[in-house]
């Protein structure tokens, strides 16, 4: 017999251990089981068949599948291939979560269950959620914080009347829809800290606004999901959402805090949707993701204008998308543009659309004459129900009673009051003014130098281009008067004031009138009300008369200063005027049919005239707001907010955050760019810590986290206007995800640590959450009796919790 030869025992090699292991996703088709089981004994033919579903959508995944793993490089250091790099994984699969595999039809209730298992804790947290939004939620029942203002608006879509604010209108029409169905009339004031009546179902009101924060918990355990974050990370990002007071407490009163925090938990996860849908691009999921991330972003930013910022952090993961997509050699230019012409129709135009649907809407609603009337142009006006513009005669003649609206972005009505300037020439002032009121009425007079007008004269005088006038304030009987002494605001104009009386003037209350156009004429010759757009140039000084956004201090009540600009500007339209209220008995009234204003030139004029009054929200150095904080004062909850009275027998608010989850929140936001900045320093020494998957899923959501949170802190820090605590806690839900990324990619991912090690690690920081919460919760369920009697608040000595 030969020789046998000795058994040879041939390593191929094991798989490298890697710190990162892989996540087991909140879906039963996770990466460790993927591979379908086998017929068994006790199955059926055809059950087998039908549990192992083949078809084109199970052969693209299998190759998707096939390309993902063929593009990973292991690293193994005793090779002392020191050069070693991770290949860049294929398109978009590296992050994000995996692409799931369709599942097969249910043969029963049991596999029915098995299969819709991951919906089990977002069902169990919403549950939970709604307990906590509800509860106790109509105890108090007065008018609490800024109720007060948004209970009122929304009254004001149940009256129909026109109402101005600095914040777009989906969110207060929503408001309005609630008291709708609530069987609320709209006849109650919404006076701060006023009890509520019983004919004001108030509750109901507040439950209907709570739905949007209890949606806020299961759409942060689906955009973690969406984020390939594993199960320990998912959970504790719901119990962040669920137990954190300031969302609570803000979420449980008549405002819209918590449809601009719901709008934008939606936009992130339609964005993630969407970023996971890019491996099949142009289907019909791929389609419908986009789409809903453009609507989404018309949603926020119709609540409030704060929703821009979301929208800057879908345009900045666009842009690198897009850049992205450029480096593909191997897409053709006709995909490009495609791709190209997806995110204009998606992104660009959808939002607008959706944004301006909702002003279309707000007019249509409010056909009827209100208290924010004179923000708008006198022609949107004069298309409202209950004014008195239809009887405005259509000429103007001397001897009429007008007022006259300034025509720049925010500008209201000429108007004089009996004070006087402290500073100049201390005449009586002239300003702007956004109400209307008696002191805004003019009479046309004649120049001195010509015969005194007579009301009975047969003859009627009509006002005409280049006519020389003079302008009697109704009230005091003053006239509209310039001089050379400086304007006490814009120190390079001069000051407008009220100078004289029906006998006593002189020249420099001559103003020559100016026809710029009319809106329904190309020729004029008479002025006509409403439509004609005018100048006034001083004769004797050559200046125009002009109302900018320039705002007086206290003494002339914070309205609009009132100059004469010695630069003649044609195209300002600071200095452009037409005439809005006309009274002249011996005129008759006007055509109403010839007043139509266009819907983009009044969608235009008010949102320049909300932005304006924003950015006028400054603080008042003359008066200590003690609700107001910094910025800087929000990532570590330096300050909270009282948002009522204090009173012992007052069910007292404090609006804050749960500690632990904000000042935790905030340290991972540095730990994130001291984690990122060592991994790229050992880069840099060619050591690799990450395969190309791993390290492309670091890399995405912490740009979502990080960037999603500058965009909605740093602008804070540039404005000029007056800031509150409540405008961080859209800010605060990307600190929350920079938090259960951290931990995920540090603990509950990593293979340095057991699974009994991540239970104890997961059980504490849960135990935490909700010990932090039921010890805070009354500062959202609100505090009873003498708020010094409830002990173990006052985590910070800032925290003004506590009477001093």
């Amino acid at each position: 017999m030969p020789k046998q030869s000795p058994a040879i025992a041939v390593d191929f090699g094991t798989d490298p251990e890697f710190e990162f292991e892989e996540v087991q996703y909140p879906n039963h088709w996770s990466s460790s089981n993927r591979e379908e089981e086998l017929p068994l004994h006790y199955m059926s033919e055809e059950k087998a068949r039908r549990r192992v579903k083949a078809g084109p959508a199970m052969e693209e995944y299998e190759h998707i599948e096939k390309e993902h793993y063929a593009g990973r490089e292991y690293y193994d250091d005793s090779g002392k291939d020191v050069y070693s790099k991770a290949r860049p994984s294929s398109a978009r699969i590296g992050s994000g979560r995996l692409p799931q595999p369709p599942l097969p039809p249910p043969t029963s209730l049991k596999e029915f269950a098995i299969q819709n298992l991951e919906h089990l804790p977002p069902i169990i947290y919403t549950l939970l959620s709604c307990w906590t939004r509800f509860h106790k939620i109509g105890t108090s029942n007065i008018v609490v914080w800024d109720e007060a203002h948004f209970g009122k608006f929304g009254s004001h879509y149940l009256k129909r009347e026109f109402y101005f604010d600095v914040h777009p209108p989906l969110g207060k029409m929503l408001v309005g829809l609630a008291g709708l169905l609530a069987g609320y009339d709209g006849s109650f004031e919404f006076k701060s800290g006023e009890a509520y009546p019983d004919s004001v179902p108030y509750v109901a009101m507040r439950v209907m606004m709570a739905m949007f924060g209890v949606g806020m918990v299961p759409l942060a355990w689906y955009t973690a999901v969406e984020l390939g974050m594993s199960q320990w990370a998912c959970h504790l990002t719901a119990m962040m959402v669920l137990f954190d007071v300031g969302w609570l407490c803000i979420s449980r009163f008549i405002l819209l805090d918590s449809m601009l925090l719901f709008f934008t938990f939606l936009t992130v996860f339609c964005l993630t949707k969407f970023h996971n849908q890019q491996y099949q691009s142009f289907s019909i999921d791929w389609w419908l993701w986009l789409s809903l991330t453009g609507v989404s972003i018309g949603l926020v930013s119709s609540v409030k204008l704060i929703g821009l910022f979301v929208t800057a952090l879908v345009g900045v993961y666009t842009i690198e998308d897009l850049w992205e997509k450029f480096g593909e050699t191997k897409m053709s230019w006709r995909d490009q543009a495609k791709h190209w012409t997806a995110r204009v129709v998606c992104l660009i135009i959808i939002p607008i659309l959706v944004f301006m649907a909702s002003f279309k809407i707000h007019f249509m609603v409010l056909n009827h004459s209100g208290p924010g009337d004179a923000q708008m142009s006198s022609l949107f006006q004069a298309n409202l129900e209950g004014n008195d513009f239809s009887r405005n005669p259509l000429e103007i003649a001397y001897g009429s009673k007008i007022t006259l609206k300034n025509m720049g972005w925010g500008g209201g009505l000429l108007h004089s009051h009996v004070q006087t300037y402290p500073v100049g020439s201390s005449q009586q002032q002239v300003t702007c003014y956004h109400y209307k009121d008696a002191n805004n009425e003019w009479t046309v007079m004649p120049r001195w130098d010509e015969p005194a007008y007579n009301p009975n004269s047969a003859e009627l005088r009509f006002l005409k281009d280049g006519d020389v006038i003079r302008l009697r304030h109704a009230m005091t009987t003053r006239n509209l008067h310039s001089h050379t002494v400086l304007a006490p605001v814009t120190k390079l104009n001069y000051e407008v004031s009220c100078y004289g009386n029906d006998t006593v003037g002189d020249n420099h209350d001559y103003w020559q009138v100016e026809v710029v156009d009319d809106i329904k004429r190309s020729q004029v010759d008479r002025i006509h009300s409403l439509t004609t757009r005018l100048r006034f140039k001083h004769k004797a000084l050559g200046c125009y008369l002009r109302a900018a956004n320039a705002i007086l201090p206290q003494w002339g009540f914070k309205q609009v200063e009132v100059s004469c600009d010695k630069e003649n500007n044609p195209k300002d339209i600071h200095t452009y005027w037409n005439v809005e209220s006309h009274w002249n008995d011996r005129l008759p009234t006007g055509d109403t049919t010839f007043y139509r204003s266009p819907f983009l030139r009044d969608f235009w004029h008010l949102n320049v005239a909300m932005m304006t009054s924003n950015n006028a929200l400054v603080p008042d150095p003359d008066k200590e707001d003690i609700l107001a904080s910094k910025p800087f004062d929000w990532p570590l909850l330096h300050l909270g907010l009282r948002m009522c009275g204090w009173g012992d027998s007052q069910l007292k608010y404090y609006l804050m955050g749960t500690p632990i989850i904000w000042w935790g929140s905030t340290v991972s936001l540095g730990v994130s760019i001291l984690a990122l900045s060592v991994y790229l320093l050992r880069w840099q020494r060619k050591y690799v810590d990450m395969d190309a998957r791993e390290w492309d899923h670091f890399l995405y959501v912490g740009k979502i986290a990080f960037f999603g949170w500058a965009f909605h802190f740093v602008p804070f820090l540039i404005m000029g206007r007056v800031t509150y605590l409540h405008h961080y806690l859209p800010t605060l839900y990307f600190a929350v995800l920079m938090l259960s990324h951290m931990l995920d990619h540090f603990i509950f991912s990593s293979k340095r640590y057991t699974t009994k090690t991540k239970t104890i690690v997961f059980g504490v920081l849960s135990f935490s959450l909700c010990f932090s919460f039921w010890w805070f919760k009354d500062v959202a369920f609100g505090i009873a009796g003498p708020v010094n009697e409830t002990k173990g608040l006052q985590w910070r000595e800032s925290w003004n919790i506590y009477e001093n």
